[in-house]
């Protein structure tokens, strides 16, 4: 009789410690490890165990039963699928949405963006300043940029598209260059098969290098054909375009805010003023409605603009009419 007593003590004391077990295993996986509303960063790294993350997690400060969290993996079958990476734990996550979200891959992502009508040397210095992303070329590294792209061109400027980029901790700055040169390679193209009968370019490059000076000439969406189609006429009737993008572009980092007399005779590649035809590569980074608006031109008989001074311009047809709006603007100046 005294033995089965004891049994049955013993049975008793067992159940009550599995139910107590479970009901501390259900607590702790369900209640929220984040209580503060600041998120919490982590990386793993190629080669950290299950224990090494677990300590990662309690040097966090996260209110984290070690013992539970591994049960719970080995009870979901993900014991050894935790993904590297960075990830944002963010408030109100529990031991159960934590593993999935380290099992998911999802990690943190950062943002770069680069602005439409930015240079080649805005852009690079935009990546080198950004401290996520894995610094493996300098400015010198150009050549071996473009042949890592796959570029029929070695000059950068105006190939990677204007946008906001989201990556990962670590990207390279190769592989997001990449992405921006693809995504300018895919809306050319695209803009190109639909282009309007005879333009003035052979190929979608000189398209590209009309875009960008139409981008630099005007933020003004409504004005985009209209200055793409003053430069189309004026390449079909053998006029020099004259834009003063072009002669800064040239003049480069000695360019100080103003065009001078001078500058608008001093030959460079890039001097409209001086060079007949397109110049030899984009200026900027052309955004897609510039684009667009170089391979759709207006189609009136413009052939001269002068800016009003509030961000839009005045067309004509004539010079004489032109003059006049250049006049009447000096005026409104004085």
């Amino acid at each position: 009789m005294l033995k089965n007593k004891a049994i049955g003590l013993v049975v008793f004391v067992l159940a009550s410690l599995g139910g107590w077990a479970w009901l501390d295993y259900q607590y702790e996986i369900n209640k929220p490890l984040i209580t503060t509303s600041d998120p919490v960063t982590i990386e793993i790294v190629k080669g950290d165990s299950f224990t090494r993350i677990t300590g990662l997690l309690l040097a966090r400060q996260l209110p984290l039963n070690a013992l539970w969290f591994k049960v719970l993996a080995v009870q979901k079958g993900v014991f050894k699928q935790l993904k590297t990476g960075e990830y944002e734990l963010t408030p109100g996550l529990t031991m159960q949405t934590l593993l999935a979200l380290l099992v998911s891959g999802k990690t943190k992502h950062y943002a770069i963006t680069f602005p439409e009508g930015w240079c080649f040397r805005q852009i690079w210095q935009e990546i080198e300043q950004d401290p996520h992303l894995e610094h493996t070329l300098n400015a010198s590294d150009t050549d071996a940029l473009m042949l890592k792209l796959g570029a029929t061109t070695r000059h950068p400027e105006g190939l990677f598209f204007p946008d906001t980029y989201f990556f990962e901790k670590h990207t390279t700055d190769v592989a997001l260059l990449q992405r921006a040169y693809a995504k300018m390679q895919t809306v050319i193209d695209q803009e190109w098969r639909n282009k309007a009968e005879q333009l003035p370019y052979k190929t979608p490059y000189e398209a590209l290098i009309m875009a960008s000076i139409i981008e630099k000439e005007t933020a003004a969406k409504s004005e985009r054909a209209l200055i793409a189609g003053v430069f189309v006429r004026r390449l079909q009737l053998g006029m020099r375009l004259q834009t003063d993008p072009t002669v800064i572009y040239g003049i480069g980092k000695d360019y100080q805010g103003d065009i001078s007399y001078q500058d608008l005779k001093t030959p460079t590649p890039y001097n409209t003023y001086v060079i007949d035809g397109l110049p030899p590569t984009p200026i900027a980074m052309p955004g897609q409605e510039a684009i667009k608006a170089a391979l759709h031109p207006d189609q009136s008989e413009n052939l001269y603009f002068v800016a009003q001074g509030d961000g839009t311009h005045v067309f004509s047809a004539t010079l004489k009419a032109h003059n006049q709006a250049v006049n009447e603007f000096q005026r409104k100046k004085k």
